[in-house]
Formats: C-alpha cells, sequence, structure tokens
C-alpha cells in the first residue's frame, strides 16, 4: 500500500440542522450557537457538540503517491460541504490509500460519516468491506484494527481510550511544530470573521504534523530505517521551502528550529 492520505476536518456549529431541530427559527447565527453550546453544556457538561451537529468547513490532506508529495485543503474558499465530502472520495476512489488520521475514528469519520448522508454522494469504495472486492474483506476502512485506516491516537494509545492525548503534545514532544497560533476551539470565532484561509491553513499544519508523527511511528516500528526516515523528512521540507506558502514556510522554519 504505496498511497498515504493523510487527513484532517475543521468544523463549525450545524446552524440550520440546528435551527430545525430545536426550532430556533428567527434567532442570528451566533445565538442558534449559543444556544445549542448551552443546551449541550446542560447535558453533557461540555459544549463540544455532538458529530451530527459539526457541519464540514475544511478539509485538508497530505498525499503521498510515490515519489510526490503534497499537502493542500480540498477544493477552494468557495467549495461547500457536499463539494469537500465528494472530492475526499475521489480520492480514495482514484488512489485507494492507507488513510492516516489522528482521532480520525472518534471525531473526523463519523462527522463525514453523518455529514455525507444529507447529500446524494456515491462512497462505494469507501464502505467496501469485501461485497465488492474481495480484498477489502480482510483489510478495510471501517475496521479499528485494519491498516486502510490507521487511526494514530488510537494505536499508540495501544486502543484505550484513557491513554489517548492531544496530537500537539506528542507532535511538540518528537520536535515538530505543533499548534501555530490556532486550536480547534476558535474556528467558529474565526467562521465568524470570515477568515476561512486561517482554518484551512490551521488545518494544513495539523495534517503535516500527523504525517511527521506517522513517519516516526513507521521508524519505530521497523518499516523506516534512520537513513529512509531522514530521506522522507527532508522531501516534506523541501516541499514546504518551495510551497511559496507563508503558513508552510513559518512550519517548516520552526521545525528546523527545534
Amino acid at each position: 500500500m504505496n498511497n498515504i492520505l493523510v487527513f484532517d476536518i475543521e468544523t463549525i456549529p450545524d446552524i440550520d440542522g440546528a435551527r430545525r431541530l430545536y426550532d430556533l427559527h428567527g434567532l442570528s447565527d451566533e445565538d442558534v450557537a449559543k444556544a445549542v453550546y448551552h443546551l449541550r453544556r446542560q447535558q453533557a457538561g461540555t459544549e463540544f457538540l455532538r458529530h451530527h451537529l459539526h457541519r464540514i468547513v475544511a478539509i485538508s490532506a497530505v498525499l503521498v503517491h510515490g515519489d510526490q508529495f503534497r499537502v493542500w485543503s480540498l477544493g477552494d474558499e468557495n467549495a461547500d460541504e457536499r463539494e469537500l465530502l465528494e472530492r475526499f472520495y475521489a480520492g480514495i476512489d482514484r488512489y485507494t490509500p492507507r488513510l492516516v488520521s489522528w482521532n480520525g475514528s472518534g471525531f473526523d469519520l463519523p462527522v463525514i460519516h453523518y455529514r455525507s448522508l444529507l447529500y446524494p454522494i456515491a462512497a462505494e469504495r469507501y464502505w467496501d468491506s469485501g461485497q465488492h472486492d474481495r480484498d477489502f474483506r480482510y483489510n478495510n476502512y471501517l475496521s479499528r484494527y485494519h491498516e486502510r485506516h490507521t487511526d494514530l491516537m488510537d494505536v499508540l494509545a495501544a486502543y484505550q481510550p484513557r491513554a489517548a492525548v492531544r496530537l500537539d503534545e506528542i507532535a511538540t514532544l518528537c520536535g515538530f511544530p505543533g499548534k501555530m497560533g490556532m486550536d480547534g476551539s476558535k474556528v467558529w470565532e474565526t467562521w465568524l470573521k470570515g477568515d476561512l484561509k486561517a482554518i484551512r491553513d490551521y488545518c494544513e499544519t495539523d495534517v503535516l504534523n500527523t504525517y511527521l508523527v506517522y513517519l516516526n511511528w513507521e521508524r519505530n516500528r521497523g518499516n523506516l530505517d534512520d537513513s529512509q526516515y531522514a530521506a522522507q523528512c527532508q522531501r516534506v521540507r523541501d516541499h514546504l521551502k518551495a510551497s511559496g506558502q507563508p503558513h508552510l514556510i513559518e512550519f517548516e522554519q520552526r521545525w528546523q528550529a527545534l
């Protein structure tokens, strides 16, 4: 399995859905969000919304395909949720990659599953567990213990929720940049300011951190020796320096400084 697709999503409250579910018609977007956050806090002691009430506004990815390396956000800033999901599944159809995530099983993929139900989207390859391709019977995207999707947080925690940690902390401990001035809790306020680019840039640095931790893990389990690991890291550095994108160049500079 030579193709690797590291992915991460960023979300905001599903304002339209919340209006229908909780009869919040007539309220502004901000007031709807405040209402659902308040309700969630009363129900569960946290403002973090249930998966089906997250609307996807960015999907970022690192794609490794043979000698090619790429980091980007799917679609452009005008792409709606349906287009982002269609592009995500199209990448799976085209490359049949190993998906790599941090907490993808616990958050990103369930959100993707629920949101996909809202649109007429075809995702046969993703959902295949052997009905269409026999190889997928014993290695598919849906099983927790298969490698077509590797949730690094889950694997490194030995599948024990009490051992799970944040990507930012592991990336920082491993000598990678970690978070760069933003985190998921700031996505909604950034969205309200109309700064989708900042959200997409942040999401791209998250997939970079995830990919670098993944390379570290591949070295740890013997799939890369030290020279191969160094070569893979250098390829990432070279790409970031040549990207012309300020947030990617800053990521490489912080990495170099560490």
